[in-house]
């Protein structure tokens, strides 16, 4: 039975990569962000005998140095995501997101790791200078978010090309499903659908985005942790498909049943001249390496999604009225 690490265990996708590497029979260390309240987020209410969750922080190299000892593999999802709160915090963002994957990379490296997995994002390739975009379009850091991603890659591509650390940089597009913030456009939308709300406060319905399942963008993470012939490569984990914010809010609407209508809020905008306009993902490359193909439509993810925030008890766990950073 192989032994991994997942950092950023607590997560959205984290905690939906936790579960399928269990499924799949693998034995993982779960890594939850260290809090006061031994709160373990999504893995709260996860038990596994083969689940070991352990509690700290990316930032610290030393216990970097013991979540690493002893894993074969290491998924490393733990970062700062919030675009919008880049703005206000980028520093932050530095330490967690760069010198963070540092951290793992040179740990991994000092025990012998034998697979590197590390999460980028489509943000890093800005608004699309052309579609669809493949691992060879140019980086455009249009938000420090971005930047901290861009500059993590590039630290964990130093290790590979420097010392021979067998990195893979995956590269999600716009991942959603069940347990995602809802600071995200589709949970923000279902949320305020189900708690009742006739008019949607959204922010620019514009731009258009590759939506991807999580359960398909954790298979993606797998199915590359399996194959030799990534390490060392920059790949992208999308649908091939591109769809816009209105037409999504529509799409969700009609799947619900709902009479709705949208009003923009001024505080959900980005920062002019720093939205990211189109995002649509070329997956050739994926396809080629390991024959991944989305099991997923928009439509059929979508409906999965909606069905887990229609249950009360998860649907609780969102403040629907207040806008998340």
């Amino acid at each position: 039975m192989q032994s991994v690490l997942v950092t950023g265990a607590d997560g959205f996708i984290g905690s939906h990569l936790t579960e399928m590497l269990l499924q799949q029979g693998y034995r993982v260390r779960a890594l939850s962000y260290y809090n006061s309240f031994n709160y373990w987020g999504w893995l709260d209410r996860m038990q596994h005998p083969n689940l070991e969750v352990v509690t700290g922080d990316v930032r610290d190299p030393h216990f970097c140095k013991h979540i690493t000892r002893d894993v074969a593999v290491v998924f490393h999802l733990a970062a700062l995501i919030a675009i919008p709160y880049s703005y206000v915090a980028p520093d932050s963002y530095v330490d967690t997101n760069v010198k963070g994957t540092l951290n793992i990379c040179q740990a991994a490296k000092e025990n012998g790791v034998q697979r590197v997995l590390v999460t980028s994002t489509s943000e890093v390739y800005g608004t699309a200078r052309y579609v669809p975009i493949d691992e060879k379009h140019p980086k455009q850091p249009q938000s420090p978010y971005s930047a901290t991603k861009i500059g993590a890659d590039a630290m964990a591509m130093s290790f590979y090309n420097a010392f021979g650390l067998p990195v893979v940089i995956v590269r999600p597009f716009n991942t959603y499903g069940p347990r995602q913030s809802a600071r995200a456009i589709i949970p923000t939308i279902i949320t305020q659908i189900k708690n009742g709300m006739k008019t949607i406060r959204l922010g620019d319905l514009t731009p258009t985005r590759d939506f991807n399942f999580v359960k398909d963008t954790c298979r993606g993470f797998i199915e590359l942790a399996q194959c030799d012939a990534a390490i060392g490569q920059e790949v992208n984990v999308c649908s091939n498909y591109e769809i816009s914010m209105r037409d999504t809010l529509e799409l969700i609407a009609r799947l619900m049943r709902a009479d709705v209508e949208f009003v923009e809020d001024a505080q959900r905008l980005r920062p002019k001249n720093l939205e990211v306009f189109r995002l649509w993902g070329d997956n050739t490359k994926i396809k080629s390496l390991t024959g991944f193909e989305p099991a997923y439509t928009i439509e059929s993810g979508l409906q999965e999604t909606i069905d887990w925030f229609s249950d009360p008890e998860n649907l609780k766990k969102y403040k629907a009225d207040i806008y998340n950073v």
